[in-house]
């Protein structure tokens, strides 16, 4: 394709300027060194998220569904359920159902997964702390900050 008719496709000079393209190049960056620590726990990224967002939701004794964890955590609910099962059988959650609503499941960390959660939550956070350490404190704040609002929903 002719540099003039790649500038017609995209009002960017280059993809360095693209946020879409540079948040997909950090994530993968970070999602690579979060992947390789946890997978000295026999962990994936995913089976990490919904155990320690588990743990967290369900901390004062609180049911979740399925489904709401899956809220909690933005991700899609059969992917969700795919996951717990797999923990489910490696021994790192239960699964019951409500009384009243056969279809409703809750899911609840075992002792087990438990002390899983409590091993890779400090992995996890040393990975964050050396690859988000290149920025000072403010832009830390910021960058929390416009995470946060790309959050929400609309």
């Amino acid at each position: 394709m002719k540099d003039s008719t790649w500038q017609k496709i995209s009002h960017f000079e280059g993809p360095e300027e693209s946020p879409g393209f540079l948040l997909w190049q950090v994530s993968t960056k970070w999602r690579r060194k979060i992947e390789a620590a946890l997978a000295t726990l026999s962990l994936t990224h995913p089976q990490f998220v919904l155990l320690a967002s588990l743990g967290w939701l369900t901390r004062q004794n609180a049911d979740v569904t399925q489904v709401e964890l899956a809220r909690h955590c933005g991700t899609d609910v059969n992917m969700t359920s795919q996951v717990l099962r797999a923990l489910e059988q490696k021994g790192y959650i239960e699964r019951h159902r409500r009384q009243g609503d056969e279809r409703s499941k809750l899911p609840r960390l075992t002792a087990t997964g438990v002390q899983l959660v409590k091993q890779a939550i400090p992995l996890v956070e040393k990975v964050d702390n050396d690859f988000f350490g290149k920025l000072d404190s403010e832009a830390t704040k910021k960058y929390l900050d416009i995470l946060q609002k790309l959050t929400k929903d609309e």
